[in-house]
């Protein structure tokens, strides 16, 4: 059986989405997914309430953005929240959690959080993220991928979704959960792109949940 992982989407425990924790397992069931990586901007409060929720026919990795020294990182298969900032303190912390830390959309210039220097230190990261479906230009996940190949990294995607709509437009497929870890994974999404970064902004200015 194909599991397929919506690996990146955000609640409202981030500032910048409004949707419920509850709300967001329902539409990713809805969709086909088999479960989905809660990773909000700097908590993991989404994640941990939506494992507690989600009953046992799907899965909830708690994760996490942090906003590191360096820029973000994005953290899979949390047990506790990442308390420090600083890059290496972070990635150690995660490691030490058995957690692994992700490149999310890595060369995408319109992300000022983006990490920065990632062509050293990718060492210290397990993966990258070579799909993200809110990147404005396909030219940025290529790139990703192409540097995930060349490293010998493992590959991730998800739609970093911030809105309903948005959720399960990209992600991964593999046999086991425990495959993602392993590298073992497939790689599905189209792109929502710069559209949904501006509808987002204008639907937010007017307090509207999307």
């Amino acid at each position: 059986m194909t599991l397929k992982l919506d690996l990146h989407i955000h609640s409202g425990y981030s500032k910048d989405s409004r949707m419920e924790v509850k709300r967001i397992i329902e539409i990713a069931k809805s969709r086909g997914l088999s479960g989905i990586a809660i990773t909000d901007h700097n908590s993991a409060e989404g994640g941990f309430h939506g494992r507690k929720i989600a009953g046992d026919d799907f899965t909830v990795i708690p994760g996490e953005e942090v906003l590191t020294s360096r820029g973000e990182v994005l953290c899979l298969f949390l047990n506790d929240e990442v308390k420090t900032r600083e890059f290496y303190e972070v990635v150690d912390e995660v490691h030490s959690q058995d957690g692994l830390c992700i490149a999310p959309h890595p060369f995408d210039l319109f992300r000022i959080n983006r990490l920065k220097g990632i062509e050293k230190l990718y060492k210290n990261l397990d993966g990258i993220e070579v799909f993200n479906a809110r990147c404005a230009f396909e030219s940025c996940n290529i790139k990703a991928l192409e540097f995930a190949l060349k490293k010998k990294m493992l590959m991730t995607a998800g739609s970093d979704a911030h809105n309903y709509g948005e959720i399960g437009s990209a992600g991964v497929a593999v046999k086991d959960i425990e495959d993602i870890r392993k590298g073992k994974t497939e790689i599905f999404g189209s792109a929502s792109g710069f559209f949904q970064l501006i509808k987002t902004k204008i639907y937010k200015s007017f307090g509207i949940e999307v």
